[in-house]
């Protein structure tokens, strides 16, 4: 089997899932485009290794040991990722990330460093 096959396949995963965390609104989505990205790295590693495996007689399959560490890391952030949307949600009552970038940065609050606060302090 040529390399050209899992690469071409990895590229378009990572574009599929790059559109998907560019373009989607709803976190969960989000995840499972940041989880279809490390499916491509995955399959990019094991295809390397195999490629690599070939030249040499002794090799540590370095690609399929970063691939297992991986597929741990990504088990570990979907099960964080998910428990923080479903707060959020629970909180705010929607999983829109647009929603929450705007109730995050939520309305502009006079201090008493404010140039409103000082103008008030001159006329009195």
């Amino acid at each position: 089997m040529h390399l050209a096959y899992p690469a071409v396949l990895s590229a378009l995963l990572f574009c599929t899932g790059l559109y998907g965390v560019l373009a989607r609104r709803n976190a969960i989505l989000v995840l499972m485009s940041v989880e279809l990205m490390l499916n491509a790295v995955n399959l990019n590693l094991v295809a390397f290794d195999v490629w690599l495996s070939r030249t040499a007689k002794e090799t540590l399959h370095s690609g399929q040991a970063l691939t297992l560490f991986t597929i741990a890391i990504a088990a570990a952030e979907i099960g964080i990722g998910l428990a923080i949307v479903l707060a959020v949600y629970r909180n705010r009552g929607t999983s829109d990330i647009d929603k929450l970038r705007d109730t995050a940065e939520g309305p502009e609050t006079e201090g008493p460093d404010t140039p409103a606060a000082e103008k008030a302090e001159a006329t009195a």
